[in-house]
């Protein structure tokens, strides 16, 4: 069995997370989330709590479930990482390696040899503005063969507009987290 941490951001395509979850869990994995703050206005943690079986953890200084430093536990627990959706904000900060959240945290505790797989979703312009293509840059030279993207895909977007900011579908993100 897999054990699978998934971080959900703030981006319209959060509402996607309980479905990740589950196709994730019926492929034999145990799926644990963190939920940022911003992303709880798209997703509820009842819902991602349900769907994995174990409490959500979106909160650096709320009270502990266990004595450990979450995000260090966190950060040693999975066999891999996914970030979905993974918002231009979330990888700005990963970029620059700031931790002013509990995912960011957790990805900055991250042992050095758990693979991290991303699936991007924003706009079409926001993904290819050169800071966040600068970014992606970053992010792929620090993180090396561990990291895997998946997409974004080309498609209807959020806002009305056509082109490439879709997060990927849930079967590419399965086949990149379970390495298929």
């Amino acid at each position: 069995m897999s054990k699978v941490l998934l971080g959900v951001t703030a981006g319209i395509a959060a509402y996607k997370a309980p479905d990740l979850v589950r196709r994730l869990a019926k492929a034999g994995c145990d799926v644990r989330v963190i939920l940022t703050e911003r992303a709880a206005h798209f997703v509820t943690p009842l819902s991602l709590e349900t769907v994995s079986g174990h409490p959500v953890a979106m909160d650096m200084f709320g009270p502990r479930r266990e004595a450990a430093i979450e995000h260090i536990e966190l950060g040693l627990w999975p066999d891999v990482v996914l970030v979905a959706p993974a918002t231009a904000d979330f990888l700005g900060k990963m970029a620059c390696g700031l931790a002013d959240d509990l995912l960011s945290t957790v990805l900055l505790a991250l042992a050095p040899t758990v693979p991290v797989v991303l699936a991007p979703a924003m706009n079409t312009r926001m993904w290819n503005h050169p800071a966040l293509q600068r970014n992606m840059k970053t992010i792929r030279k620090d993180l090396g063969k561990r990291l895997t993207v998946v997409g974004p895909a080309a498609g209807k977007l959020a806002c009305g507009e056509e082109g490439i900011g879709a997060m990927s579908g849930p079967d590419e993100i399965l086949d990149a987290v379970l390495g298929r």
